[in-house]
Formats: structure tokens, sequence, C-alpha cells
């Protein structure tokens, strides 16, 4: 229903919205209603969580009561803001919940449209514990900084690439490139350009941050097309060039995050917000590893991603552990020797421990028994998980440990396969016959 009078927005898993190419988030407000009350038809948008981009202002639901009542994530484009009113000061404001006016336009049905033919008047009201005024700043900023222009309908950057080849063609005639000769001029303008743009990325800090959030930008931009060039590709395409592709794929998406959530930009809503996006952060990196990774490798991983806004290991333990209340496919585990992991929901031990009879049983493996290393290396994950999934096979009977100055050496649990009424007798299969076998072997052979 909502989406009859205003854009519906699209959100990820964790309940994040799904940012537009260049879109950046600039503020998060909690218990927000959104009001039109010059349309009677328009749907109750109560007590909802806005979010503030540089294109965008994003209502989404934030209680149960909007859920049941079949509200869905609603956004109104800055680029449909015709107007800002400022606030009204009166004794009657001092009592009331702030509010902030817009004028928006509309088609003459009423939906919110950026070229639309007639206008509303949408009122926001902060309920939740806010600062109006520098929400009203932030608002005014964005819309006046009209961030939404500078990307054309693919998301590239249109005109600052119109800029730049007619910049450099207004100074004359342009001659073209022929011969060595003409490579080496193309090449030294490339250099000029290159080290023009690092000298005005490091005139000081704002402004290499700004230009690292252009090359976030760029990287992103570039990961879509790779993404729909290699659909178009034919059945019969060189294998060689697609794994090319998905190695730049996968270097793109480690570039890091577009919009990172920061305590400015979300205040009091800063590990709630910071816990959604970790949820849609780490998908990618627990599919590459397995379903389970070492809580400090995602510290890292994180905290490259985020580029200048890092944040804190306390931040991150208390984020994953928010988790709990919300609907994502992920979880924070503790093994029993305190080691904390990320793991997927659908992650099964298993699993896990039908990979590690397999490694168990093999010769060598029965005679020697294994470390921590060699079960790193057949699972591929770290030596301390691998260790803690080594534990939890023993404490379930699988396997049992030799403890010596080399450290710890894990071996088959063979006494459940010994009978005690006949300790000599081999059954023809199982583990102990298994071991038999290989021990018979290595003694004929030596």
């Amino acid at each position: 229903m909502a989406g009859k009078w205003i854009p519906v927005a699209e959100l990820t898993g964790s309940g994040r919205p799904v940012l537009q190419p260049g879109e950046v988030e600039c503020s998060i407000l909690s218990s927000v209603d959104l009001e039109c009350e010059e349309n009677p038809s328009f749907p109750l948008f109560k007590s909802g969580l806005l979010i503030l981009t540089t294109h965008r202002l994003i209502w989404i639901p934030e209680t149960a009561a909007a859920a049941a009542a079949s509200l869905t994530a609603a956004a109104v484009p800055l680029a449909s803001v015709s107007h800002i009113f400022s606030p009204k000061k009166s004794i009657k404001s001092m009592f009331a919940s702030p509010r902030v006016r817009f004028q928006v336009s509309t088609t003459p049905e009423g939906r919110v449209e950026p070229r639309g033919t007639r206008s509303a008047v949408i009122t926001l009201v902060l309920r939740g514990k806010s600062d109006p005024d520098s929400f009203l700043s932030k608002l005014w900023e964005a819309w006046r900084g009209r961030a939404w222009e500078s990307s054309g309908p693919d998301g590239s950057e249109s005109k600052n690439i119109g800029s730049t080849n007619t910049g450099s063609s207004s100074g004359g005639l342009r001659m073209p490139v022929v011969g060595v000769a003409g490579i080496l001029r193309k090449e030294q303008e490339m250099w000029e350009s290159t080290d023009k743009s690092l000298q005005e990325a490091f005139q000081d800090l704002s402004a290499l941050m700004s230009k690292a959030k252009e090359m976030v930008m760029l990287a992103d931009k570039m990961r879509l097309k790779l993404l729909s060039g290699s659909s178009n590709q034919p059945s019969a395409a060189n294998d060689e060039i697609i794994g090319s592709k998905e190695e730049m794929q996968d270097w793109l998406l480690s570039v890091g995050i577009v919009s990172p959530v920061t305590k400015e930009s979300a205040g009091a809503l800063y590990h709630q917000q910071l816990s959604r996006q970790l949820a849609d952060f780490v998908k990618i990196p627990l599919e590459r590893a397995g379903g389970m990774m070492n809580l400090i490798d995602i510290y890292c991983l994180f905290n490259r991603a985020r580029g200048t806004e890092l944040i804190s290991p306390e931040d991150l333990v208390r984020a994953c552990s928010l988790w709990e209340k919300f609907d994502v496919p992920v979880m924070l585990r503790k093994f029993d020797s305190g080691v904390m992991v990320i793991q997927n929901k659908s992650h099964s031990d298993e699993e896990v421990l039908s990979r590690i009879k397999i490694l168990m049983l093999k010769a060598d493996a029965l005679l020697n028994g294994i470390s921590a290393s060699d079960a790193a290396i057949t699972l591929g994950i770290a030596p301390a998980m691998a260790n803690e999934h080594l534990l939890m096979a023993e404490s379930r009977g699988f396997l049992c440990r030799d403890v010596s100055p080399d450290g710890f050496r894990f071996y088959v649990n063979l006494f459940q396969e010994i009978n005690l009424h006949d300790i000599y007798s081999v059954k023809d299969h199982g583990p102990y016959s298994t071991w038999v076998k290989s021990t018979a072997s290595f003694n004929l052979h030596n």
C-alpha cells in the first residue's frame, strides 16, 4: 500500500537499506512518523527508523504493529523535494514532538515523484531522542548538495566523465595519437593526470577521505559491470577469462564499504545499525571460509573495508551480540576454550565431523595421529579453529588425544570398537579393523 504513494525502498536480509551507486548515509533517527495532512488516503507511517542519505529519505518500519499493517520500507527521493520549511518557534512547539516539514512534487494521483506536476507537504514527527536542529541542517546540506545529479542512469559519473573529456581538449586542437611519439605523449598525459589526482588527494585528510570514497564507489560500479558482463558471456567462454573476472570481482569486493555506519550518523542507534551492516558484510567471507570464521579475522576484514572509520573490538563484540535480537542468518559462537567465532546458522558440526572422520581413517593418521595444523590444511581453516573442531570430536567420543612436549596429537578412539568380552576379536569393518590392517602393513614393510 505504501508503494502507491511513496517509492518502495529495497532492504537487505538484515533490514539495512540497499544503497544506490554513490549514495552515502548522513543521519539515522528512531521513532519517526511520516505524515501528509493534505492527502487523507496517505498511509500511517508510525514509529519507524528514518535514514537520511545523500539521495533519499528512507523510512523503515521498526515495530511489529507497523509490520502487521503491511507497511513496507519507503523512500522519498530528495530530487522530489522542492522546498524545506524553517521550524516554527512557539510555546506549543516546546511541549510537542519536533517536526520537520518539506514540500515534494507529486503526480496528479498523489504519488511522490521527482518531476511531478503537483505538490504536497510531508511532515516528519521526531518522537525519539534526537537533535532536530542537527538533523535539519544535514537535510539542508544533502538537499543542496544534489549528489543524485552526479550519477547517470546507469550509476556512472557521466557528468565528470564528460567534463574531463571536454576539459582536455578545450585548450586547442588535439593531435591524433600516431606512432611511438603519440603513445609516449599519451602515457605522459596519463601520468600528469595521476600526479594531479595524488596532489589533490593529499592536500588534507578530508580530501583524502573523499577520494577514498570515490574509489570505493568506482570499484563497486566496476564490479556490477563485471557481473552483468559475465552473465552475457556465451556458455563456451574461455575458463581463464571467467576465472580472471571472478578474481577481479573478489578484489573489488574487498576494497571497502561505500557508506559505513558511524557514531556521528547513527547516534544512539550506532551499535544496532552496525550490527545489521556487519551481518550483511560477513556473508561472502563466511561462504569462502566454509561457514565459520574466527572473530579476529572478521575484525581485520571489517575494519579494512571501513577504511578510516575504524571500530574497536568492544564495538564488534557488542554488535555481534545484538544478532540474537534480529532475524539474521549469522550468529556469534563461543567455544568452551573461550575462542569466539562467527558462523552461519545453517553451519553443521556433523558435516565437519564427517570430514574429520575421513581424514582420521587414512593409514598415516591411524598410525601417527594428526595435529591441529594437519586438520587445518585439510579443512581449509586456521589452526586455532581446527583445534576447536578436534576438541569437539573428542567430546563426542570419536577421538582421543595424546599430550606431549610437542603439543596435542589426536587419534581415533578405538576403545569403543573393542569388545570387552572378547578383546582379541576384530570386526571385518570399522576403524579398529582399518587400524589393524594399517599396523600390519606398516610392520610388514619395516
